[in-house]
């Protein structure tokens, strides 16, 4: 627009064009504003949740009853659920895992708590591994040992639900209900038949005779030495399920074993005649129970607390030790990097061990791991950082969980105390390398070829585009076996043995807890309350209290790290897949499995 335009008179507005302009310029700044307040009013309640369920305290009532309901995936640390004071039937929606460490806690303190009479069950399907069944088995034991009552009801029962409803008074199930009582079984999944399907090449450099965490991409079945020790593993598990058992229904080992044999998936009226349970009753039933073992007459006097508000109570609780042991989790498949959804990430370990050794405060470490293993540079490096607490004066005593295996025993071994629990899986002390080749997929399925050059002899071996030659395999094999060595020599320095000795013992082979005790594995048998007492006793501690590492953040905190993420992606397929996430699992490993890796056969199946 020129100079004289610009002093031009403009054209006069209409009235209608000049309401139209205003109502439509109204409309847009209306919408934009809603958009913008709608945000902003979402963050704020975030926020006032994630504030609202930090300060919110509860209060225990007297004559209370604690219920268990364990009928979530348990993980070893909880997230703490900002929602838990709307109820379970909102808070559930938003938690799809309850942690071992505060179901530990509740059962620890509900046993000295006055206002507690005693634990309500409901175990019907419990997602955990044995290991952590054990754990939580055995703190209801203890529990009872306080003269207090524990009452069980599921309108069905898994194996592992019943195993840990079994430790109570009375075991009940609805009239109509299912229960199951087979056995133990562990599977294993083989891909070699897909892989050869898809024209894809599996090249694998391993030590280790009983490196079976290979074996599904190289064959369809169980080699020998992997089903020796795949019996002994499940025999020690199950056994362990056995005596518990026994112990609690009061019945002989052979006795639960014959239930077993007959495959057994029957009624309550089945149950009741195999003395696995003590009534077939409704729920209805179930509340004049419990309302007499606390001695009252009126529903509204029956006081239930769940674990979630339990929970809350006991955070209004406060040490003022100076002396810290300090809880480290190292939990999840090894790698480099940093921690995420069932991940170890050697960058994130190496800072939380490094902040616990160097606190003046800090007289101890408790290293809590449950990993099947993983990358082994990266398992080396959280080895070195644990070597540095030592060198700082710090007792670390490793509490083994469900697994701690292959690259999980790797960061073990070197603790001044190795407790584990009878079932957990550990040991598998071998190396392997998987290389893919995808240039016959490419050339028979999709009609593409690949060429190149190079500048060297063997500049691209080792890539996805051809099979490595005779020459290349040696060079690997002899970097594999470098390792194993190294792996071998870390073991036997930390536990005082011969090297020839772990090498005997190791070739990748797996072992249970109870079998790892007495080849020298591990020093005891226990739970991470057994650890915690023995890095006091080492470190001669009297009063002390406990930190955790990493500490738990609050709601706001995990709403913005899980917004940008990428294991929210993994954390998204574990929960759509459920139980045949595993199958996911292995056919990961192949693109993942670069390097060298200890990594046990993680593909287990139990049931």
């Amino acid at each position: 627009m020129g100079q004289e335009d610009y002093f031009k008179p403009k054209k006069k507005e209409t009235g209608a064009k000049k309401f139209w302009r205003i109502v439509f310029g109204t409309m847009v700044g209306f919408f934009f504003s809603c958009i913008i307040v709608s945000i902003l009013s979402m963050f704020m309640f975030a926020a006032m949740i994630a504030s609202m369920g930090s300060s919110t305290t509860v209060n225990v009532k007297d004559n209370s009853i604690l219920k268990l309901d364990l009928q979530k995936n348990i993980s070893e640390q909880a997230e703490d659920n900002p929602f838990d004071m709307f109820g379970d039937e909102f808070s559930q929606y938003y938690q799809s895992s309850i942690g071992l460490d505060d179901i530990l806690a509740c059962i620890k303190s509900a046993a000295k708590d006055p206002k507690i009479k005693g634990i309500y069950i409901n175990s019907e399907a419990v997602g955990a591994a044995p290991a952590t069944l054990k754990e939580i088995h055995d703190a209801l034991v203890e529990f009872k040992a306080s003269g207090k009552f524990i009452y069980a009801y599921a309108d069905n029962y898994a194996q592992g639900g019943y195993y840990l409803s079994s430790v109570a008074d009375k075991v009940t199930m609805s009239t109509t209900g299912l229960i199951q009582f087979k056995g133990l079984a562990m599977q294993v999944m083989f891909y070699k038949g897909l892989i050869d399907k898809l024209d894809v090449d599996v090249q694998v450099i391993r030590h280790g005779k009983f490196k079976s965490a290979v074996e599904p991409y190289l064959t369809d079945k169980m080699s020998d030495a992997n089903r020796e020790q795949m019996t002994l593993l499940a025999s020690t598990l199950w056994n362990t399920m056995v005596d518990d058992i026994a112990a609690s229904r009061k019945l002989s080992t052979e006795e639960v074993n014959n239930i077993a044999d007959g495959m057994f998936i029957g009624t309550a009226a089945k149950a009741l005649e195999s003395k696995l349970i003590d009534k077939a009753c409704y729920k209805s039933d179930v509340v004049q129970d419990l309302k007499k073992l606390v001695k009252v007459e009126d529903d509204k006097d029956l006081n239930i607390t769940t674990l979630a508000e339990y929970t809350k109570a006991l955070k209004t609780e406060n040490n003022t030790a100076k002396d810290e042991i300090a809880i480290i989790y190292a939990v999840g498949e090894i790698r480099d990097g940093k921690s995420g959804n069932d991940v170890m990430g050697s960058e994130t370990m190496v800072k939380l061990i490094k902040e616990a050794y160097t606190s003046d405060n800090v007289k101890a470490i408790v290293l809590r791991v449950n990993s099947p293993g993983g990358d082994g540079t990266a398992s080396d490096i959280i080895w070195h950082e644990i070597e540095q607490a030592k060198k700082a004066g710090k007792i670390v005593v490793t509490s083994m969980g469900d697994y701690a295996a292959s690259g999980g025993y790797y960061i073990s071994c070197n603790s001044n105390y190795i407790i584990a629990q009878p079932n957990t899986l550990t040991g598998s002390i071998g190396v392997f390398g998987l290389v893919p080749s995808f240039q016959r997929a490419l050339k028979n399925k999709l009609g593409v070829t690949v060429d190149g050059v190079s500048t060297n002899k063997h500049s691209d071996a080792g890539g996805t585009m051809r099979p490595m030659n005779a020459e290349e395999l040696a060079v690997y094999q002899e970097f594999i076996d470098d390792f194993y060595g190294v792996f071998t020599q870390r073991v036997a320095d930390g536990r005082g043995m011969e090297q020839s000795a772990v090498d005997e013992i190791g070739q990748g082979r797996v072992w249970a807890g109870a079998d790892a005790l007495k080849i020298g594995l591990v020093d005891a048998l226990g739970n991470i309350d057994d650890a915690v007492a023995k890095a006091a006793e080492l470190a001669k501690l009297e009063n002390y209290k406990i930190s955790y590492y990493p500490k738990k953040k609050d709601f706001w905190t995990r709403l913005m790290e899980k917004s940008s993420n990428d294991n929210n992606v993994q954390a998204f397929i574990k929960q759509e897949l459920g139980d045949q996430y595993y199958i996911y699992q292995g056919l990961n490993q192949i693109k993942r499995a670069e390097g060298v890796q200890a990594m046990m056969p993680m593909q287990i199946r139990i049931e």
